[in-house]
This record gives C-alpha cells, sequence and structure tokens, in this order.
C-alpha cells in the first residue's frame, strides 16, 4: 500500500491532536474526536511505554479502533462487485482478514505519531451518511486535504471510507483485490491477505 494510503490510517489516531473544530461540528465529527482522544490517551500513556506491555497497548489500541471502523462496510466495498459471489463463511473470512490488514497498519503507524497538526473543515451530513474534512499540516508544512465517510448503523456513526488527496482509500483496495481475482482467485487472494497477517 502507498505511503498517502498509510497516512490515512496513520490520521485516524491524529484527529484530536492540535486539531481546530468548528463551531457547527456535529455528532459525527464529535465521534471520531472521541475515539482520538482515546487513542491518543492510550499512545501517550507512560504506563503502556514500557516495551513489555506492548501487546497490552495494541490490544487497547485494537478495540478503540474497532468502536469507530466498519469493518463490514469498508470489506464489502473493497471487495466490490466479487462481494455477492461469496457465500457468508467467506464474507465473513475476508472481513476478519481484512480488517486484521488494516489494524496492523493503522497500530504500526499510529505508535509512530510525530505530532501532525489537523484542522477540522467542517461536516456534511446527508441521512444516514457523513462526511468529515480536515487538512493534515506535517512538520514539513505540507497540507493534506482528507475526508473521512461515515455511515449512520446501530444509532451510531462508523468510518467506512476514507479520501487522501482526493483518492479513495476503499477504492484503491478493489482495484488491488481486483487485480489479483483477475489473475489469480478468491483463495488466492485470502492467501495473500493471511500472508500479510503473519508478516
Amino acid at each position: 500500500m502507498k505511503g498517502k494510503y498509510r497516512i490515512g490510517i496513520t490520521l485516524l489516531a491524529i484527529w484530536a491532536v492540535c486539531g481546530i473544530l468548528p463551531v457547527w461540528a456535529g455528532v459525527p465529527t464529535e465521534k471520531v474526536r472521541e475515539t482520538a482522544d482515546r487513542i491518543i490517551s492510550i499512545v501517550s500513556d507512560p504506563s503502556l511505554k514500557d516495551p513489555a506491555k506492548a501487546a497490552q497497548r495494541r490490544e487497547q489500541i485494537r478495540k478503540a479502533v474497532d468502536e469507530l471502523c466498519d469493518w463490514d462496510e469498508m470489506a464489502r466495498r473493497s471487495l466490490g462487485k466479487h462481494w455477492a459471489q461469496r457465500s457468508e463463511q467467506e464474507k465473513k473470512e475476508f472481513v476478519h482478514l481484512f480488517g486484521q490488514l488494516l489494524e496492523r497498519t493503522y497500530i504500526d503507524k499510529v505508535e509512530g505519531y510525530s505530532g501532525e497538526k489537523v484542522n477540522y473543515l467542517g461536516e456534511k451530513v446527508d441521512g444516514d451518511y457523513a462526511e468529515v474534512g480536515v487538512k493534515v499540516v506535517t512538520n514539513k508544512n505540507t497540507e493534506i486535504p482528507v475526508v473521512y465517510k461515515l455511515r449512520a448503523r446501530d444509532q451510531k456513526w462508523w468510518v467506512y471510507d476514507i479520501v487522501i488527496e482526493g483518492v479513495s482509500l476503499v477504492n484503491n483496495y478493489r482495484t488491488q483485490f481486483s487485480d489479483i481475482l483477475a489473475k489469480s482467485s478468491f483463495e488466492g487472494l485470502v492467501t495473500k491477505l493471511k500472508e500479510k497477517g503473519a508478516e
């Protein structure tokens, strides 16, 4: 996965840090901010910085991310037209492996957080769907526009896609998965995801 997509996963952790929250921000923005506050608290906790506490720290981060990301929806959209062809058991396994892939990438990045700044630009809500726009300013003063897409489910807001500099994370994975499926099979894709998880 290319660098800017990895940046997108990292951003899940830094929304709250030095962010400027607009006065019109509503529930979707507050949802991601609440989760980000929790994650930053975990990363900054002195009692969890000991290498011996790495597994405990990562487990807490994983739980926080699970409460924000709609893995089922992200996996379904990433598999695209191939989703409907899969059995319920295959879908369940794919969602699990896909979630592991993003979680691992995310946790690796969040633990290397280095003080990026985030400005909240506002949100748009259309029924059960919402977008939260931000501008990330790196330590080199490079500005990166990011849009977080959420949907309401079970009376909560969940992230189902991240658009970085106009490029969708879900669409990026869909392209990669489609290429693999065109050359191999669903079983081959699952094998590659398992290999990634074992690295």
